[in-house]
C-alpha cells in the first residue's frame, strides 16, 4: 500500500481512512484539468499499481476498471478551460483535486496529495512527492485521472478533428502546434497559456 512510504514517515495510522489524490493535464493546451480521489481496499490489493506516466495506455486502461471495481471508494473530477482561465492552472488543479475529495462516497480521514502543495480541504491533507511511485492510492488515482481525460480529449477529437487531439491529448507537440497555428485556437483551448495567447494576438496572421 505504501511502498515508498515507510512507517515512520507516515502521518497517519492504521485507525485512519486513507485517500490518495492525483492530477492529471496540467501542462496541455487545451482541454479540462483532471484530478481523481481514491481509497483502496487493503483486503483487496490491486497489482500493478505505480505512476500512470510509466504505465503503457494499455496497462492503464486494464487497471483503471479493476481500480474503479475494488477501490472502497472512488471519485472524478475536473477544472473546464474556463476555469482555468479564469483561476489559473494552478489553482483550477487545486480545485478539481478538492471536488474530486468532496466527492467520495467514503469520507476520509486524511488524503495524500501527490506534489509537494495541499488544495484546501475538509480533512487532513499532506502532500507526499513522487507520491503516485509511493502510495498505491496515488498511483491509483493518478491512473483514474489520467484515464478520464484522455477519454476526455478523444470525446473533443470528434467535435474538433483538425486539432489531433487523439493523438497527442492536448499537449504542446509539434503536430498540436502546427494545427493550431493553421486552425487558431478552438473554444476548448486555454487561452491563458503563452502559445495559444500568443495566437489570439491582433497582428499574429499578419505577421505569418
Amino acid at each position: 500500500m505504501y511502498p515508498g512510504l515507510p512507517p515512520r514517515l507516515r502521518p497517519f495510522t492504521d485507525e485512519d481512512i486513507v485517500c490518495g489524490v492525483d492530477e492529471a493535464g496540467r501542462g496541455p493546451l487545451a482541454g479540462p484539468v483532471f484530478a481523481a480521489a481514491v481509497i483502496l481496499d487493503p483486503s483487496r490489493p490491486i497489482e500493478g499499481l505505480r505512476d500512470s506516466k510509466k504505465l503503457t495506455e494499455a496497462r492503464r486502461d486494464e487497471l483503471a476498471p479493476q481500480i474503479r471495481e475494488q477501490a472502497l471508494a472512488w471519485a472524478i473530477a475536473h477544472c473546464s478551460c474556463e476555469e482555468i482561465d479564469s483561476l489559473n492552472i494552478l489553482q483550477a488543479t487545486m480545485l478539481a483535486m478538492r471536488r474530486a475529495v468532496e466527492a467520495l462516497q467514503t469520507l476520509p480521514t486524511i488524503a495524500l496529495i501527490d506534489g509537494n502543495r495541499c488544495p484546501q480541504l475538509q480533512v487532513r491533507a499532506h502532500a507526499v512527492v513522487e507520491g503516485d511511485d509511493k502510495v498505491h492510492a496515488i498511483s491509483a488515482a493518478s491512473i483514474l485521472a489520467k484515464t478520464a481525460r484522455d477519454a476526455e480529449l478523444v470525446r473533443l477529437h470528434a467535435l474538433y478533428p483538425q486539432y489531433g487531439f487523439d493523438q497527442h491529448k492536448g499537449y504542446s507537440t509539434p503536430l498540436h502546434l502546427e494545427q493550431l497555428r493553421a486552425h487558431g485556437p478552438s473554444p476548448v483551448h486555454r487561452r491563458s497559456f503563452a502559445p495559444v495567447r500568443a495566437l489570439l494576438q491582433p497582428d499574429f496572421f499578419e505577421a505569418a
